[in-house]
């Protein structure tokens, strides 16, 4: 039976899925809208820090919902994850040390978790999707986020027997490495969003973070330190992300990779060598081969999430999750000089933003995991603009939670184990 099909089953039945959404901003907003519409589920449950953003986001829902329901409004996260009338959690926070509160209030409250906040994923993915797991309950990443919307292609393209050599996302927003929420600030308004969310799509930092948790779900590695970016259409994708022999500017395949030219799309160049399946590919009008792009020339963001929860509490199912030990890291590097004793800022802020580079490469120059850069964290040294940050550099805050999540991660997932992981990951592609 298909996921639409059972939720008609639930409708008949009066049952509906009950999802608690913590974060009512642009996406959070868009999703509870969305689901005011989509038979089988309700809203009851919203939490935000600013709670008149959570009773507008309800007072909308209740008027378009032919079922009205009594929505736990409020500013406390856990009122909404510990309701008895909520039973699956949406993190649209985009915040690491929110996102590691919330996750963690879900286990102990035997909620399913659907996360659209990339930023705690990639931080602290394979320990809670560990812990997750092991409690019986779904641990996933978002439909409609590029990397869900990728990992279909991925899946799709392994599905029919195909060799996946790239998989990826157009960039939706031109790279300015020093963007902050002052410089894009009037864009943000325009865009009615907010202007730390603009800085971090803007300073590529969202961007790194996506192919972070694609390569953890599937084995591919970042060909080279922040990817390549290139310049392509669907047309002309499948030549500049070939190996250097053949003209391209890889290395190697079995990569994740972005594209100026294709957003908001996502894509996989796979290719076969049975000669009759090539050969089919190329009648079909699929490219002129031997490498061949599959193409989604969109993504639906958080209006796709309803999906996923779908998936999570009628299949036990996710649409994205780590495979298990990190594959890669999104590390801070300075936006700006720092002088010792400087305060630093997260993501999307005006100190730090996000490069991708494969986990083996993070351990041995000993670089810090964005998400990490939470809480009171201060320079203890001088820091030079692009610098790539070390615990030599600044003090972390044992204090949060993503911090102390993190370090049960590293404990429980020790490198001999890292290393056989990644050897079989990139053995399977």
């Amino acid at each position: 039976m298909s996921i639409y099909q059972q939720l008609l089953a639930r409708e008949k039945a009066n049952q509906p899925i009950k999802v608690g959404v913590i974060g009512a901003g642009q996406m959070g907003f868009g999703m509870i809208a969305q689901i005011s519409n989509i038979p089988g589920m309700s809203v009851t449950g919203i939490s935000d820090i600013n709670v008149q953003a959570a009773q507008k986001a309800a007072g909308y829902y209740n008027l378009k919902a032919a079922r009205k329901e009594s929505i736990v409004v409020t500013n406390d996260l856990r009122e909404v994850i510990q309701s008895p009338n909520v039973e699956v959690i949406v993190d649209a926070t985009g915040i690491p040390e929110v996102g590691a509160n919330i996750s963690l209030e879900a286990l102990r409250s035997k909620k399913h978790i659907v996360l659209l906040n990339v930023e705690v994923d990639i931080t602290i993915g394979s320990v809670m999707n560990q812990l997750f797991t092991n409690a019986g309950l779904v641990y996933t990443g978002s439909a409609g986020d590029e990397p869900a919307a990728t990992m279909e292609l991925f899946e799709f393209a392994k599905t029919m027997g195909m060799d996946v050599l790239v998989a990826g996302k157009g960039k939706n927003n031109p790279f300015i490495p020093t963007s902050n929420p002052d410089t894009c600030a009037a864009e943000a308004k325009q865009k009615h969003m907010s202007s730390h969310m603009l800085a971090a799509f803007q300073d590529g930092t969202k961007t790194m973070a996506e192919m972070n948790l694609l390569s953890n779900a599937t084995g591919l590695i970042p060909d080279q330190v922040g990817m390549h970016g290139v310049e392509a259409d669907v047309n002309t994708v499948a030549d500049k992300l070939n190996v250097k022999e053949n003209g391209g500017v890889l290395d190697q395949f079995g990569v994740v990779d972005y594209v100026h030219g294709l957003a908001p799309g996502v894509f996989v160049i796979v290719k076969s060598d049975l000669e009759p399946v090539d050969e089919e590919l190329r009648y079909l009008k699929v490219g002129k081969g031997p490498h061949y792009t599959l193409y989604r020339p969109y993504h639906l963001a958080s209006l796709e999430t309803p999906i996923t929860i779908a998936k999570a509490v009628l299949q036990h199912e996710s649409s994205i999750h780590p495979l298990g030990a990190p594959i890669s890291e999104t590390v801070a590097v300075a936006k700006k000089d720092m002088q010792p004793g400087d305060a630093l800022d997260g993501i999307g802020g005006y100190s730090v933003r996000g490069v991708l580079e494969t986990h083996q490469d993070m351990k041995r120059n000993g670089h810090i995991p964005i998400g990490l850069i939470s809480g009171k964290v201060v320079a203890k040294r001088a820091i030079k603009q692009g610098q790539f940050l070390t615990t030599d550099d600044v003090e972390l805050d044992p204090s949060t939670t993503v911090w102390k999540l993190r370090q049960l991660q590293d404990h429980l997932f020790p490198e001999d184990a890292l290393q056989k992981e990644l050897l079989a990951s990139l053995t399977s592609v």
